[in-house]
C-alpha cells in the first residue's frame, strides 16, 4: 500500500519503472532475424514439435539362402493353393444351397485370411524376417494333421499324401543349416 502511495505522488517514476528491463541483461537479437510468430494453441498447450531427427542409415539385409528362398516359394505356391480354394468354396456356396451361408461365407473368410497370411509369409521368409518362420511353421504343423487325417482316416491318400509330402518339403527347408544360420547372422 506504500508504494501504491509513492507511485501516486511522483507519476515520472512508475513509468521509468515500468519502462525500465526487470534484468539488467542486455538482450540483442541478430540483423536480419524475423519477428518469431505466435505460438498456436496446440503448441501452447502441448509444446513445440520436435526437430526432425536425422534420417536412420538403411539398414542391410542379409542375402537369403537358397534353401529359404525355396521355402519361400514353397509357402507361396500354398498361399496360391488356399486362394484357389477359397475362390472355389464361394463358387459352391454361391451357386448350390448350404445349410447355411452365413457359416459357408465366414469359411470362405477364413480360408481367404490363411492365404493372405502365407502370402506375406512367403514375403517375409524371403527377406530373411524373424517373424515370418513361426506362423508358417504353424501352419505346416495344420496342414500335416489335415493331410494325415485326409490320406489316412478319410482314406483320401490322392489328397493326403501331396500335402504331406509339401509339409515335409518345407520343413525341412526351414531347418537346413543354411536357413537357421541366415537368422542368425541377421
Amino acid at each position: 500500500m506504500a508504494r501504491a502511495i509513492d507511485l501516486q505522488e511522483d507519476p515520472t517514476e512508475a513509468s521509468a519503472s515500468s519502462a525500465r528491463p526487470r534484468n539488467l541483461a542486455v538482450v540483442t537479437e541478430p540483423t536480419g532475424a524475423r519477428a518469431p510468430q505466435p505460438r498456436r494453441l496446440a503448441e501452447r498447450l502441448f509444446g513445440a514439435p520436435a526437430e526432425p531427427s536425422a534420417p536412420r542409415p538403411p539398414r542391410a539385409r542379409p542375402e537369403a539362402p537358397r534353401s529359404l528362398r525355396w521355402a519361400a516359394l514353397v509357402v507361396a505356391v500354398e498361399a496360391t493353393a488356399l486362394a484357389l480354394g477359397a475362390v472355389a468354396w464361394l463358387w459352391l456356396t454361391l451357386t448350390s444351397t448350404p445349410e447355411s451361408v452365413a457359416r459357408a461365407l465366414a469359411e470362405v473368410v477364413i480360408i481367404a485370411l490363411a492365404a493372405a497370411g502365407l502370402g506375406v509369409a512367403a514375403v517375409g521368409l524371403s527377406r530373411v524376417s524373424g517373424w515370418a518362420r513361426g506362423p508358417v511353421i504353424a501352419a505346416q504343423v495344420l496342414f500335416g494333421l489335415s493331410g494325415y487325417v485326409a490320406a489316412f482316416e478319410a482314406e483320401r491318400p490322392v489328397i493326403g499324401v501331396p500335402i504331406l509330402l509339401v509339409v515335409a518339403t518345407e520343413l525341412y527347408l526351414l531347418a537346413t543349416p543354411e536357413s537357421r544360420l541366415a537368422y542368425l547372422e541377421r
